[in-house]
């Protein structure tokens, strides 16, 4: 019995030395992991914010590029047919939304769904201003048609996703 009481006073001290030393170390080891990782967060957020800050402004450039008018100015070419213009005009406003699609990566489902349907209401009034001219007559009465019904129906579009662009953008700043 008396040797069982040595091992116990030497044992009990040893085990509550153990147990405060584990504690310890862990809960310092815990305290390491969370600046770790809070650190990191940072860093991707700092990473994070100028890729999310340029895909805006490309955003905003690319409602800037298919604005009917400086589409007009810089395709216009005085040989080309309405149906010529109107196929330049469709296709130059696709490659541009290809260029740009990655930037949903960056934005708000809601800021890409208006960017899409700005594209699309820019896509229609060029559909509707053909109807009205004949497809093989010169193009300058297809681009005044567009300069007409333009700006009373795509303003609204585009200067909405231009808007909402920018109040998603002010979020981050």
């Amino acid at each position: 019995m008396e040797t069982f009481l040595e091992i116990l006073k030497i044992t009990l001290p040893a085990i509550t030395v153990f147990l405060t030393v584990w504690f310890i170390l862990k809960e310092f080891f815990n305290g390491q992991l969370q600046q770790k990782n809070l650190e990191l967060r940072q860093n991707a957020a700092n990473t994070a914010v100028p890729l999310k800050l340029q895909a805006y402004e490309r955003l905003i450039l690319y409602c800037e590029r298919i604005f009917l008018p400086n589409l007009v100015l810089r395709l216009r070419d005085d040989k080309m047919t309405n149906a010529d213009l109107r196929l330049a005009l469709l296709i130059t406003i696709q490659q541009e939304y290809e260029y740009n699609i990655t930037q949903q990566l960056y934005t708000t489902a809601q800021l890409w769904e208006i960017i899409k349907l700005s594209r699309d209401n820019t896509l229609n009034i060029i559909n509707l201003a053909y109807e009205k001219v004949n497809p093989k007559d010169n193009c300058q009465e297809l681009i005044n048609v567009l300069l007409e019904i333009a700006p009373q129906q795509e303003a609204s579009g585009l200067q909405m996703a231009i808007q909402a662009t920018k109040q998603e953008a002010a979020l981050i700043l």
